[in-house]
């Protein structure tokens, strides 16, 4: 029995005893180093989520007119593509008023076209620019109702005063009606906001304009 009184006995007891103590610690290292690395896990895949999360919501073929991500569709883009010779053909015809135009009406209103279609059209080109469309993809003079033949501008551009006054007045009701044919197309087919705002706009004002000519032809 006194065999675990010497000195050896103690120096075994001692070693149980720094060894039992080191495993100890070693466990709540290992608990408080899973806890942080469970925490670090959880945390990091919360953060990774919201980096993935990120880019996925900006990401599209080609930003819209309006500037969001992917919303224009082939509607949009024929639209554009349409009008701009279309609103480039109003100017010319508004052009040819100078020094035509009798009506002070008619004047009113060529002021009218060339400050909203002039715009209109940089706008468009804005936009085939951002979605990486050309200006042009071979609709000029088809399928775009309204356009005046080659004939029919020179015919505009022989006139004079009041004979100015009333073939402006019947060709251009005919190109706004062909126009608001197309703005509502893009209504019903477009998704790009910008672009069926704009649609929006020229069937409300060239409505309005083709009711107002319309009433002039009255009267001339």
């Amino acid at each position: 029995m006194r065999t675990f009184g010497t000195p050896t006995a103690r120096r075994t007891t001692r070693r149980l005893a720094l060894t039992g103590a080191l495993a100890t610690a070693a466990l709540l290292l290992a608990a408080c180093g899973g806890s942080g690395a469970s925490g670090d896990s959880t945390s990091g895949t919360e953060h990774g989520s919201q980096a993935s999360a990120t880019p996925s919501a900006g990401v599209s073929t080609a930003p819209s007119a309006s500037g969001s991500a992917g919303a224009f569709n082939d509607a949009d883009v024929m639209f554009a593509q349409m009008m701009i010779p279309h609103h480039e053909q109003a100017l010319e015809m508004a052009e040819l008023a100078d020094g035509r135009a009798a009506d002070p009406e008619i004047k009113r209103l060529v002021a009218a076209i060339e400050k909203a279609q002039d715009p209109e059209i940089r706008k468009m080109r804005s936009w085939l620019k951002a979605w990486g469309r050309p200006e042009s993809a071979g609709h000029a003079g088809h399928g775009m109702p309204g356009m005046m033949s080659e004939t029919e501008m020179k015919d505009l551009a022989a006139a004079k005063g009041k004979a100015f006054d009333r073939k402006f007045a019947e060709l251009m009701i005919a190109h706004h009606e062909g126009a608001v044919a197309m703005a509502r197309t893009e209504q019903k087919d477009g998704a790009d906001g910008a672009a069926k705002q704009v649609a929006d706009d020229v069937v409300r004002t060239q409505d309005a304009e083709i009711a107002q000519l319309r009433k002039i032809l009255d009267r001339l």
